[in-house]
């Protein structure tokens, strides 16, 4: 039997094997966007294409999210990667948008299975003093494989006549490798008995957390629905409204925000959480507002700078609602929890990009997408409201300090 990887290389490697999903999610933006150049399809069927991924994310996390807490982090990673190596070959070979559309709601499944089993993981292999740092880690794989994945499809589809080929065949690679390193990490949980009981479709969300969970919804539907926006629209808006044509600009454009998301949420780490989450949720509202005002004014360098604005506070906001949960989560629960607060996000992820996705030949692109940015603004100006409330009665009931003036 091979000997077993260190606790701190495993770490580092899940890291890096759970963001290769996630730049695998990234990638099919640009080269979906083509395929709909070469076949010809609607961008109501391409929000589809886009969108089946989270819905089969979510599928996932409903029914597999609690798994790993029953049999294992590893069983259930493995499986996950299995899942994900086929959804590549599927990218790879798929002769029609039918069978983009199959691939893309296996790679959801298979994400969805990774999702609480990799965020445990990371945190259980952490080494003590990187405990914190694990949380920010495993937020910013998500968001730095999601923007890292488009650019780099994007460059791809700019310099390589068969950009599908060579995006898709390298995952296929990278993903063998990674059963093969997931293989040699250590268990980190008991098995323990419920694992057939565990599939029955469910949140669980323990009662420490449910007030901080409920209060947090409309910060995770603006955060969610910010990079939605830029990963499955933004190609059809700078072809059709900037004009702007080729994969390295729409690589580009769906990269920024995701990409600032992941460096943000290590620097909002070191700040208190609820201080991060209300921060992040300012800067989503101040990214929308500069991301409408380039597309009414066909300015492209404004939405450029509101997607950064925005993927920073999405970065703040997501990594400071994680950090208000975390510390009331048991170990038993971990996974379980994770599924629950990744399934509000992918569902504000999916479900209203799907329905501006067929209200575009309805209402026409621009309004569809001001109505979209109207409905973030929304959720942020309540978010905003909602954490400014709670900070104050955070601050309201810390205790005096001994001898402090009365």
């Amino acid at each position: 039997m091979p000997r077993l990887l260190s606790p701190r290389l495993s770490f580092a490697g899940l890291a890096a094997v759970f963001a290769a999903f996630f730049f695998a999610a990234g990638a099919p933006t640009p080269l979906l966007s083509l395929r709909q150049q070469e076949w010809g399809f609607s961008a109501g069927t391409l929000t589809i294409a886009f969108s089946i991924y989270a819905l089969g994310l979510l599928a996932a996390l409903l029914v597999g999210g609690s798994l790993s807490d029953h049999i294992g982090r590893r069983p259930v990673m493995l499986a996950a990667l299995y899942g994900e190596l086929a959804s590549m070959l599927l990218f790879l070979f798929a002769p029609s948008i039918t069978w983009l559309i199959l691939a893309r709601a296996l790679q959801g499944l298979a994400t969805g299975l990774a999702t609480s089993a990799f965020n445990a993981a990371i945190v259980e292999h952490a080494p003590a003093h990187l405990k914190k740092f694990a949380g920010a880690l495993a937020g910013a794989s998500v968001a730095g494989g999601l923007g890292l994945g488009a650019l780099l499809a994007g460059v791809a589809v700019q310099f390589n006549p068969d950009a599908n080929t060579l995006i898709f065949a390298a995952l296929s690679g990278v993903m063998v490798v990674a059963i093969v390193f997931v293989g040699r990490t250590g268990e980190t949980t008991a098995k323990r008995p419920g694992a057939l009981r565990s599939l029955t479709p469910r949140l669980e969300l323990p009662a420490d957390i449910r007030g901080e969970f409920y209060a947090g919804i409309p910060v995770h539907i603006a955060g969610w629905m910010f990079p939605a926006l830029f990963l499955g629209l933004s190609p059809a808006v700078l072809r059709l409204h900037f004009a702007v044509e080729g994969g390295l600009a729409a690589g580009f454009t769906s990269f920024l925000g995701p990409f600032a998301a992941a460096v943000s949420s290590f620097v909002f780490a070191r700040h208190p959480a609820r201080r991060s989450t209300l921060l992040g949720v300012i800067l989503i509202l101040a990214g929308i507002v500069l991301v409408l005002l380039g597309i009414n004014e066909t300015w492209l360098p404004a939405v450029w700078v509101g997607a950064v604005l925005g993927g920073i506070g999405f970065g703040g906001s997501f990594g400071g609602q994680l950090r208000l949960m975390a510390p009331h989560i048991q170990p038993h629960q971990r996974a379980g929890v994770f599924s629950g607060i990744y399934a509000a996000a992918y569902l504000a992820f999916s479900v209203p990009l799907i329905i501006a996705g067929q209200l575009v030949p309805l209402l026409g692109l621009v309004p569809t997408l001001q109505s979209y940015a109207a409905a973030i603004m929304a959720f942020a100006a309540l978010g905003i409201v909602i954490q400014a409330v709670l900070m104050r009665r955070d601050v309201a009931s810390k205790p005096v300090p001994a001898g402090s003036a009365a």
